[in-house]
């Protein structure tokens, strides 16, 4: 049935693991924002949530590195990273194999994908689950563009692949939600650690927000290095949500830049309906 929910997020570490040393106002805000986008997706009834995040080297590696996976397993558990650094609990994420399975072979249809029987989550999906799903109880299907080691995925292949996770939500009976999570500008794990292109960022959300496609395409790799760092490269992730959306008009919940978190922080969604 058609795709029910369309939403991205960021994902920096330092959202739940710094979180007492942000500007509490601006912090709070940020949060509602992320509780908002919860209630939008649980009321949109998804049988599982597809997360569309980077690759941090915590699956893949330079020896085999797919431009997109598609996790396929009945469980999944995270963070990898240590739980007093992020500030969140380990725990077991629920999967389904065979929903999964389905779901991969009809997106193969359209893009050529990789797929893992085992997946371990990282920041990148276990900070947005946080705060989309606590109770951690929703089917979740892990997917991931290569963001991190070039050559990186084309744009226009992240666009691509977008589309195919559209049409594979249509083909299926259940109901599939998608989110899409990564920075906008950010230096991560460098001096510049902190930085924020704001104007870059609100140029980005405004392309995104009327799903401009051309002007999403619109970047080189060595643009986005210099005017939002080596994070920034993680605009794939937004851009395939796009993609999936078909055409909807986007809303930026909330956009503000916080330098503790290391990002300019994101909640924005699609109007399904109104495509």
């Amino acid at each position: 049935m058609p795709l029910v929910f369309a939403g991205v997020c960021s994902h920096a570490p330092g959202i739940t693991g710094r979180t007492e040393l942000a500007d509490p106002t601006v912090r709070d805000q940020f949060y509602a924002a992320f509780d908002g986008m919860r209630q939008a997706l649980e009321a949109s009834r998804p049988d599982a949530l597809v997360v569309i995040t980077a690759e941090h080297f915590a699956n893949f590696f330079m020896d085999n590195m797919p431009s997109f996976a598609i996790g396929m397993a009945d469980l999944y558990e995270g963070p990898i990273e240590d739980t007093g650094w992020l500030g969140i609990d380990k725990v077991q994420v629920p999967g389904d194999r065979h929903l999964s399975e389905r779901f991969i072979t009809e997106v193969m249809n359209g893009s050529d994908v990789a797929y893992a029987q085992e997946w371990l989550f990282d920041h990148g999906i276990m900070v947005p689950l946080h705060f989309l799903t606590p109770r951690y109880d929703l089917t979740i299907i892990p997917a991931n563009i290569n963001c991190q080691g070039p050559p990186l995925t084309p744009l226009h292949r992240a666009w691509a692949f977008g589309e195919s996770i559209r049409a594979a939500a249509d083909a299926l009976p259940e109901r599939i939600a998608v989110v899409g999570t990564g920075g906008i500008s950010h230096w991560p794990a460098t001096p510049d650690s902190g930085k924020i292109n704001v104007d870059w960022d609100r140029d980005f959300l405004d392309r995104w927000s009327r799903n401009d496609r051309d002007a999403l395409l619109d970047y080189t790799d060595l643009e986005i290095y210099a005017d939002a760092g080596q994070g920034g490269f993680e605009v794939r992730t937004f851009i395939a949500v796009s993609a999936a959306a078909s055409g909807a008009t986007g809303t930026v919940h909330f956009y503000e830049p916080i330098p503790i978190f290391a990002v300019g922080c994101t909640v924005a969604t699609y109007d399904l309906a109104a495509s």
